[in-house]
């Protein structure tokens, strides 16, 4: 069975799925980790949502670019160190303090979950050549979710390195190129959506019912990086643990979000769980 079909399955068979953004962290699990991504699988995720660095010498780590000082606390650029040097390093936790936790390799990240769960591959788009050929390496064409921003030269990476493998491209505001992307030869699977207000263009019944109906699974981001840069109008994480959770996960599931991607993966669960 392809994943697409398995995707589609697990949408009907559950309702909402949830994304682990980065896994799941928190006290002295960092982002990333192996441990992280096993807590959000132990909490009822469907999918793992990871970031991809590579180093001066071209090997791919698992982390999120431009957040060493965040997350390793030191004023570094994994772009300009070699594999061995990163292997070195160590990620803090929730307090600065060192962890035993290192930066896994992509190559040990897959072989780690390989026939687990759909994985999503972000911020992988100025690797594609290379992180296709870890895919493939690993036989996991059919498991791998692959994101972009929504521009034609990326969809032109990914027609013509892996036009078998998952695709969503990234609509901010508005969708000025599924249309396109139609035409060409691209495992279109979905979007992702992301949007400052309800007024937007994305978020209209008219436009997600179209999507739907074309067959796509549409994504959305309740998870925050910062209040100043709302990805789904407000309906996020921080209102939903926070006592309202009808207004930041439920308008997003009334609304026919198939997938949302969160940082709190067990109290989701336990929200769809209650709402079916």
């Amino acid at each position: 069975m392809k994943l697409e079909n398995a995707l589609q399955k697990a949408r009907q068979e559950k309702g909402v799925l949830i994304a682990a953004h980065r896994g799941v962290s928190g006290g002295n699990i960092p982002f990333n980790t192996r441990k992280a991504f096993d807590a959000a699988l132990c909490q009822g995720a469907d999918i793992l949502e990871t970031d991809i660095t590579a180093s001066g010498d071209g090997e791919l780590f698992i982390f999120h670019p431009k957040q060493e000082i965040n997350h390793l606390n030191l004023d570094i650029h994994l772009e300009e160190m070699t594999g061995d040097e990163i292997r070195k390093l160590r990620y803090v936790n929730f307090d600065n303090a060192p962890t035993e936790y290192e930066l896994p390799t992509l190559d040990d990240f897959l072989e780690a979950y390989k026939n687990r769960c759909i994985i999503n591959l972000d911020h992988a788009w100025d690797d594609f050549p290379q992180v296709i050929q870890a895919v493939r390496r690993h036989g996991m064409e059919e498991q791998i979710l692959m994101k972009a921003p929504g521009k034609l030269k990326y969809a032109k990476m990914m027609e013509e390195l892996a036009p078998d493998i998952m695709f969503m491209p990234i609509f901010k505001e508005k969708d000025e190129f599924s249309e396109q992307l139609e035409k060409m030869n691209v495992n279109f699977i979905g979007s992702e959506l992301v949007f400052k207000t309800e007024d937007s263009p994305l978020v209209q019944d008219a436009y997600l019912e179209l999507q739907h109906k074309k067959g796509r699974l549409l994504w959305v981001n309740s998870l925050l990086y910062s209040y100043e840069a709302q990805l789904s109008a407000g309906h996020s994480d921080d209102i939903a643990v926070a006592g309202d959770p009808d207004y930041g996960w439920g308008w997003l599931i009334d609304k026919g979000f198939d997938i949302i991607q969160t940082d709190w993966v067990m109290p989701l669960r336990c929200y769809i769980s209650n709402k079916k």
